[in-house]
């Protein structure tokens, strides 16, 4: 069960009760295979999935974590369509305001980077919906214009995203105000591996 992260169908809705059975082997769809090494941290790729034509999705994590109870994760989605980044943008700060009107939590920041064209968005997004689990979310979103093999234009989702659960949630919010700063710049200078689906021209 996926339930909170915006594992953001990119163009509507992303987030809880999303379900993707993790696989015991999960196939690399974007030639980056992993381990992703990231603030000092290994993360090896998880889960991945193939939604839609010239949609595909992978999430990576530290040892000892699974996705449905994670606290750190990596996600790097790639839509190989025609849409933008503002566009992808859009869909996303619609449906986080959309959120607000039953997630009291929500917040959310926007830092563009004109001399790239590339877009961060860090929000936050809580629940305490499924099964009694309190959980609150901070995520970075990077999202940067993409080009794939046969010319086609796109958007590629560098993602950053960070968990607490029920009694741990006070400690991680006081936390997050002191550490927000550093891991927004982390995922903003972070070098993207490149990226090779399975489309084909």
């Amino acid at each position: 069960m996926r339930f909170l992260t915006l594992r953001w169908i990119w163009l509507g809705m992303a987030m809880f009760g999303i379900a993707a059975a993790a696989s015991a082997q999960p196939v690399d769809r974007i030639g980056v295979p992993g381990p992703l090494d990231f603030d000092g941290k290994a993360y090896a790729l998880a889960w991945s999935s193939n939604p839609s034509s010239g949609y595909f999705k992978q999430e990576y994590l530290t040892a000892g974590q699974d996705t449905a109870t994670y606290t750190q994760m990596i996600m790097i989605d790639v839509l190989e369509t025609g849409v933008d980044v503002k566009t992808a943008l859009a869909s996303q700060v619609r449906f986080l305001n959309q959120r607000k009107a039953t997630d009291p939590m929500v917040n959310m920041a926007i830092v563009e980077n004109k001399a790239t064209g590339e877009v961060l968005l860090d929000f936050i997004i809580s629940d305490d919906s499924t099964k009694g689990k309190s959980i609150a979310e901070w995520n970075a979103y990077r999202y940067k214009p993409h080009t794939a093999r046969d010319g086609r234009k796109g958007v590629i989702l560098f993602a950053l995203s960070r968990r607490a659960y029920n009694d741990g949630i006070d400690g991680f919010l006081r936390e997050l105000r002191s550490l927000r700063p550093g891991l927004i710049g982390k995922v903003a200078r972070y070098t993207l591996p490149a990226v090779a689906t399975s489309s084909r021209p």
